[in-house]
């Protein structure tokens, strides 16, 4: 995959996670792991982890950052958003621990940065390493965007590289992190206000993800200091070629529909491709 990547001239960087309670135990053959019994949690088989998970979980972070770089990808960026594990630890709705890992917002913090930690020791100070963070739950008791930026301030003093910011999780409804039914201009960018707090607070980059359409309020986000770059998944997996587009002139929005179809084919293990599209395809053909 890097090597087909460098090929064209492109630059990858491998996202490293562990999904936590909503991780799909039929698949891994294990029960899901949590922070804690929190209350409000839907009522699921899961573990509540020890401190010795802790600790293995922030090795094996750490080695993935290892192997991801020995593959040849230009930097690692850790999952901390959508209610993934270390989300989860983030969030006062999953982690009541009365341990140095739970209660204060330092405290919820800690797996988080003592992951970043293990993670810079294994691939040093020249290999880029981001993270992907919520600004907030959207649910009950969940992390808010104050405490979101204290953990930014943070993980700049550990020395990340660059911070996207996202948000929700499964249990936030309408305001997950992948909303359907992005129709127009207004509804893009919903985390846009988020990104303007954390470009005042942090000199570290910001990139901005959430719904984004068009190039036009792309390029306004960036020049009204929104953000320091554009993020952007479901519109590609329609359009592969769309900032080729762009760069063309073409700058009409992207074709993306927002309607989470995708989500069936890649569950269902037939790989990620637009349904839409396909469809469309085989009406013409």
């Amino acid at each position: 995959m890097t090597d087909a990547v460098h090929d064209q001239d492109g630059l990858v960087v491998l996202q490293i996670a562990h999904a936590g309670f909503f991780a799909n135990a039929k698949l891994t053959g294990q029960d899901p792991l949590t922070p804690s019994y929190a209350a409000g949690l839907p009522d699921a088989p899961c573990r509540e982890m020890t401190s010795g998970d802790i600790r293995d979980l922030t090795a094996a972070f750490g080695k993935a950052a290892s192997r991801a770089k020995e593959a040849g990808f230009d930097g690692v960026q850790i999952h901390s958003a959508h209610g993934y594990l270390l989300s989860e630890f983030l969030s006062p709705a999953f982690n009541e621990r009365t341990d140095n890992y739970g209660g204060s917002v330092e405290n919820r913090a800690r797996f988080l940065l003592e992951v970043l930690r293990r993670v810079r020791k294994e691939v040093g100070n020249d290999f880029p390493v981001l993270i992907k963070m919520n600004t907030g739950d959207f649910q009950d008791r969940g992390l808010t965007l104050a405490d979101s930026m204290k953990i930014g301030v943070m993980l700049q003093e550990n020395g990340i590289d660059a911070i996207e910011l996202s948000g929700g999780t499964p249990m936030s409804g309408k305001l997950g992190p992948v909303r359907r039914g992005i129709k127009s201009e207004e509804k893009e960018a919903y985390f846009k206000e988020a990104g303007k707090a954390f470009k005042e607070e942090l000199d570290v980059p910001i990139i901005l993800v959430g719904g984004i359409r068009t190039f036009q309020l792309a390029e306004q986000l960036v020049e009204n200091g929104y953000a320091d770059y554009i993020s952007m998944s479901r519109p590609f997996i329609r359009e592969p070629g769309l900032v080729n587009r762009w760069a063309s002139g073409d700058l009409r929005k992207a074709m993306c529909l927002s309607d989470n179809q995708c989500f069936g084919s890649v569950r269902s293990g037939e790989g990620i491709y637009c349904v839409v599209e396909r469809k469309e395809e085989g009406k013409a053909g």
